[in-house]
């Protein structure tokens, strides 16, 4: 009787557990390793090359399922490189979009095909998961699975989208701290610039009431030297020649003066038997000494040329030299000065010798002559009036 029975009772346990196998679903993970720190996939590192290989198997099998929607790849992408975890779920989404565009190239597939969902923690490695289904039943959870995956990912893309506005407001914020605290610097300085000018200006109006009230302090102690940066110049003894004289002078600094002098005459007489005439430009450096600076030396170059008869041989020539200089000035008042200057040097003179034979220069032959001098060059007794 039990023998009998046997084969009966087989077949009713085949019949109940029919249904629980045909609810059964086989899950096939695949997990693709990164390199920590980094976000690209390497397919040769680590495993990653065999089970790319698996997974492109898999995927051959069911194409037409994962295309049509029936059954998505779940990929699942973790990261501990970051410095938090919004850094994480940033890595990880990169990571796994790196592996979806291997199986979008490899299969052709498309961004439809997947269900992403990234974690912060727990390795650097990326896992693909395909579900075999079983029955309709199980598709329905699947698909709500499914839907319940894409909310979980909206929400974490909405987390992660408030963190970056939050950190952006942080910064801004920030950005606008630091701008508040230079504006604040800035102002702080530009008062206590006013605030000097204004002291300065009271200073020196001070100084100015000291300097114009009478009998408090002699002048000369007040101003150690003349303060002048240009005068006007007049050598008295070269008009007192009748030949005009006027220089100018651009005091660079308390101790430093560059100068240039320049003379001019064209004097005839005697029915223009007799003749005098002379120009000279004559530029000098000076170097002004002591605390006064009354006292100074030059060295001055000198340029020109000249006529003169004043017998019956004439000369006309080019003269050319230079020299060093030295002399005082005595301050008369604040405008005007009285220098007196000595120079000696070397002078060069090129000339012709001509006579006038019926008021027609007639060259004497064989009259060119060269003379050289070394001896004062230059003097003078010269009225400076300061212009500025």
């Amino acid at each position: 009787m039990n023998q009998k029975l046997r084969p009966i009772l087989t077949v009713l346990l085949a019949f109940l557990l029919l249904p629980i196998s045909a609810q059964e679903h086989s899950d096939t993970v695949y997990t693709f390793h990164f390199v920590p720190g980094r976000d690209m996939f390497y397919v040769p590192f680590g495993d990653n090359d065999a089970e790319l290989t698996r997974l492109e198997k898999h995927v051959e099998q069911y194409k037409a399922k994962i295309l049509n929607g029936e059954m998505p790849l779940y990929v699942e992408g973790y990261s501990t490189s970051g410095k938090g975890q919004a850094d994480n779920l940033a890595i990880a989404k990169i990571r796994s979009n790196r592996v979806k565009s291997e199986l979008i190239i490899r299969q052709q597939l498309t961004e439809e095909c997947f269900v992403t969902q990234n974690h912060s923690g727990n390795g650097d490695y990326v896992t693909v998961r395909i579900v075999v289904k079983a029955n309709e039943e199980e598709a329905d959870k699947e698909r709500r699975a499914t839907a319940l995956a894409k909310q979980q990912q909206i929400e974490q893309n909405r987390i992660a989208a408030e963190k970056a506005h939050a950190d952006s407001l942080a910064v801004e914020k920030e950005k606008q701290k630091r701008l508040a605290a230079e504006r604040e610097r800035r102002a702080a300085e530009q008062a206590r610039t006013v605030k000097q000018a204004k002291n300065d200006s009271i200073a020196a109006t001070q100084l100015h009431e000291e300097e114009a009230t009478p009998n408090m302090r002699d002048e000369s102690s007040a101003k150690p030297y003349d303060d002048y940066t240009l005068t006007l110049r007049a050598n008295l003894l070269r008009w007192a020649t009748l030949t005009p004289d006027l220089g100018i002078e651009w005091r660079i600094g308390p101790s430093i003066g560059i100068m240039v002098n320049g003379s001019w005459t064209s004097w005839t007489w005697d029915d223009n038997n007799r003749r005098y005439a002379l120009w000279e430009v004559a530029p000098e450096v000076r170097w002004y000494l002591g605390e006064t600076k009354r006292w100074y030396v030059g060295a001055m170059y000198k340029a020109g040329q000249f006529n003169y008869k004043l017998c019956d041989t004439g000369r006309q020539g080019n003269l050319m030299g230079g020299g060093i200089t030295g002399g005082y000035q005595l301050r008369l008042n604040n405008a005007l000065s009285m220098d007196f200057t000595l120079g000696v040097g070397y002078l060069h003179a090129d000339y012709d010798k001509y006579i006038v034979v019926d008021k027609v220069r007639v060259r004497v032959r064989a009259g060119s002559e060269t003379k050289h001098w070394i001896g004062p060059i230059n003097a003078g007794v010269t009225l400076v009036w300061k212009i500025k």
